[in-house]
């Protein structure tokens, strides 16, 4: 075997400790990441994955100063795990923001029984069909090099072995997820604009025609209805949405004080 000199061994050392402690953040952060941290995607893919934003985030991420040691490992592996999960919450919660408006628009135009369970989650076809392109549309705009970046950045606002404050962390969390529903209320707002209008215009022809089986008759049209809104909605869904991913990767904590 070749014997490498003391030096070079230690800046060997060094280097795997620094992607180790990356890793940990990385690999927590990927396994909740739009398109990258899917149910559907195999273990040894999200590994890859992993591995691959360490390598890129690695390099721009300053070395720690000290030398490891086994209380600096369990505190490093804590921290760097409970950030990299909290930071993925924040971007999966707009995957399930897609996934809401698309359920709303689906029980509202009475299209959420349509192959409801054809997903690996339990959603309507509506909320399935946004899911799926507003993914690949993210992946399209290069969410791979906002992903990052936003990787990269959050070694600014927690460096590496800090956690954060528990009471700005859960106050954190709690606005994303309000302003998780407040998106997929937004996103679906034409499809419950459409069926305010159209059940109102059947209680109108209900009490003017009482005679009249208006459920059999609106039926198809709430329906055709729900497909057009979905048909031309659809491109502003997905781009209002990815904007918003997309703002939320370069600055996701700018409504704090």
């Amino acid at each position: 075997m070749i014997a490498l000199p003391p030096e070079l061994m230690h800046v060997i050392g060094q280097n795997i400790w620094h992607l180790f402690v990356v890793f940990l953040r990385v690999s927590a952060l990927v396994s909740l990441l739009p398109a990258f941290g899917e149910t559907s995607i195999p273990a040894r893919v999200k590994l890859g994955c992993a591995v691959a934003f360490t390598l890129i985030v690695a390099s721009a991420v300053p070395q720690p100063t000290y030398e490891p040691g086994l209380s600096s490992l369990a505190w490093l592996t804590g921290s760097e795990v409970m950030v990299g999960f909290a930071m993925g919450m924040g971007l999966r919660l707009f995957v399930l923001a897609l996934q809401t408006a698309g359920s709303i628009a689906a029980l509202a135009t009475s299209l959420s029984q349509i192959l409801g369970g054809a997903a690996v989650e339990p959603v309507p076809a509506m909320g399935y069909l946004l899911t799926i392109a507003g993914l690949a549309l993210a992946v399209l705009l290069g969410l791979h090099v906002r992903a990052a970046q936003y990787m990269i950045n959050s070694y600014t606002l927690f460096p590496m072995g800090t956690v954060p404050i528990a009471a700005d962390l859960s106050h954190w969390g709690v606005k994303q997820i309000a302003n998780s529903f407040r998106l997929a209320f937004g996103l679906a707002m034409p499809f419950v604009i459409a069926s305010l209008i159209y059940n109102l215009a059947l209680g109108v022809i209900n009490r003017a025609m009482p005679q009249l089986m208006v459920a059999f008759v609106g039926a198809p049209a709430i329906t055709f209805a729900g497909l057009f809104l979905l048909f031309s909605g659809a491109p502003l869904i997905l781009s209002v949405w990815s904007g918003a991913l997309f703002e939320f990767t370069l600055d996701p904590f700018g409504w704090l004080p």
